[in-house]
């Protein structure tokens, strides 16, 4: 087993070992599990049922993780996207009144697109042409993004109509905890403990019950529904209608950019990008998420993307696809341990997302401060993610920026043509989406 793990994964090559790979994916799992029970509750406001949609999360983030890990070697996870999940319930199928089978139509259709994308490598081409500098800010603005997402679910950063957001209340039990978590986890990562961030969820876990902020399961092992309700229920009849391409296209973009986004940000914390600043591997990374997508939309669940709390994981030293690979198969436990997944509270995941925000802003180290030209594009991308709350947003408007400034600069020469490309799709989709 050791022998084909260091075949596959080439653990030595990256300074990794077989110990720091499966802690780490143990990490990413724990982080992301909230997907488990987050995702089936926002789609089953559609009037597809709970229990299948718990399963079919299950599986489609199993297989997409897994191909990750075989195919492109990254200790990246994937599962049904945050924000895409909303739009597929609240804005298509709710408030758009169209049936939750033809907005799964809809994602398989997005799925083999991307599909046919990866292999014309127009994809790829994408990635590597994103400059340094906006790699950096890419990655700096997944860290603030995903920082004020364990802000928010910790109630220390809450909604405030004055002021956009103030300050929760410092007294109640979940930001007691949040806090004690992130100074368990800032000790341990002080004194090089390898797991800090994991060792900080577990004990933040097990304060909680206690306090009763979370609660001990009846039973330990649970029988999976089945999904035939939601299973191959996709819904075609509505292909020549132009509304069901507005919906493809809005998954379609939001997806993209969210995907290289993530990949971009994390590979590059990783230290996976070669020395042109290019993702190697790029082709095979995408197209386990455009095989993901696809299959999701058969299992029955909305857009498969890559997760920026793989993040957590990598900065637990995860470096190869078994960090991947240990997640998917926790994805597959969790169809029958789901009781005990259930017990982590947001308050115990929410100071690891905190954590993996201060690694990451470790980047902007790699900036180059002495130009102004490539520092205002990646402010630009650092500032509207997490104020937009959207990686893509933060995409477009860098690479809008990038552009504008480069040419207002005379660096025209600095502008590949696939920037000019994504500068006007950005400018299209503005003026007419």
């Amino acid at each position: 087993m050791a022998s084909w793990l260091e075949r596959q994964f080439k653990l030595k090559e990256v300074g990794s070992d077989v110990k720091t790979e499966v802690m780490a994916g143990i990490t990413t799992f724990m982080t992301m599990g909230y997907i488990i029970f987050v995702n089936p509750d926002i789609l089953s406001k559609t009037g597809m049922p709970f229990g299948p949609l718990m399963v079919a999360t299950c599986l489609a983030s199993a297989l997409a993780t897994l191909l990750m890990a075989l195919m492109a070697n990254y200790p990246i996870a994937l599962s049904s996207g945050m924000g895409l999940n909303a739009f597929f319930a609240f804005s298509v199928v709710l408030g758009m009144n169209i049936p939750w089978e033809v907005a799964l139509a809809a994602i398989f259709v997005e799925g083999l697109l991307f599909i046919v994308l990866t292999l014309t490598k127009v994809r790829e081409a994408i990635v590597n042409s994103i400059p340094k500098s906006l790699k950096i800010g890419i990655s700096t603005g997944i860290g603030f993004f995903i920082a004020l997402i364990g802000l928010e679910g910790s109630g220390i950063v809450v909604d405030n109509p004055a002021t956009l957001v103030g300050l929760g209340n410092l007294a109640s039990k979940p930001v007691i905890l949040t806090i004690i978590g992130f100074v368990i986890m800032m000790a341990l990562e002080a004194h090089r403990v390898k797991g800090a961030i994991l060792w900080g969820i577990l004990a933040v876990t097990a304060i909680a019950v206690p306090m009763g902020v979370a609660s001990m399961p009846e039973g330990v092992v649970s029988m999976p529904p089945s999904i035939a309700p939601i299973f191959m229920k996709m819904d075609f009849s509505q292909l020549a209608n132009g509304t069901f391409w507005i919906i493809v296209f809005t998954f379609f973009f939001v997806d993209f950019f969210d995907t290289v986004g993530t990949l971009v940000g994390v590979t590059n914390r990783a230290g996976l990008l070669d020395d042109k600043g290019n993702l190697p591997r790029a082709r095979s990374a995408l197209m386990a998420d455009a095989i993901g997508t696809t299959c999701g939309a058969v299992l029955g669940t909305s857009t498969i993307t890559s997760f920026v709390e793989s993040a957590s994981g990598v900065e637990q030293g995860g470096r190869t696809g078994l960090t991947a690979l240990v997640t998917s198969i926790l994805f597959l436990l969790a169809i029958f341990f789901s009781p005990i997944v259930s017990i982590v509270p947001a308050c115990a995941t929410a100071p690891a997302l905190i954590m993996v925000g201060v690694y990451m802003m470790m980047s902007l180290k790699d900036l180059d401060f002495g130009s102004y030209t490539d520092v205002i594009p990646a402010a630009i991308a650092i500032f509207i993610m997490p104020f937009t709350y959207s990686i893509a947003n933060g995409i477009e408007f860098g690479i809008l920026t990038f552009v504008i400034l480069k040419f207002a600069a005379c660096k025209k020469n600095e502008i590949s043509p696939v920037m000019w490309g994504l500068f006007v799709i950005f400018i299209l989709k503005e003026i007419f989406v």
